[in-house]
């Protein structure tokens, strides 16, 4: 048999350092927006009415996998708000100002929390 010889393409000179700083370069550049949409993000929710925000959401808790309710307050009052598949419903309204919170229990610490269970038998 007879072999052809085909010629060799010579292979590209890679400027290795060249290409080393253009990728740092675009990861910097993809780095920095990623700030920069945050920054702006954060700009733009730091934005209220002239008059203040005047709905609140106090508390939300399921009561089933689709429907929720929440605890609302709305110029003052507040108002119990049921959703779920149907839409939304008002299941109750309540009067006078919003409770004050109490004083919160101290938070123990694991130690505490550790030697009570260890001294338990």
């Amino acid at each position: 048999m007879l072999a052809l010889a085909l010629p060799v393409a010579a292979a590209p000179d890679i400027n290795v350092g060249g290409e080393l700083v253009r990728v740092l370069l675009s990861l910097f550049g993809i780095v920095a927006l990623i700030f920069a949409a945050g920054w702006l993000s954060r700009r733009l929710q730091a934005r209220t009415m002239p008059g203040g925000r005047r709905l609140r959401c106090v508390e939300t808790m399921a009561v089933g996998a689709r429907d929720r309710l929440l605890l609302i307050d709305a110029d003052g009052k507040r108002l119990l708000v049921g959703v779920g598949q149907g839409g939304m419903r008002t299941l109750h309204v309540y009067d006078g100002a919003a409770p004050e919170p109490g004083p919160m229990p101290p938070v123990q610490g694991f130690g505490d929390v550790l030697a009570r269970w260890k001294r338990t038998p």
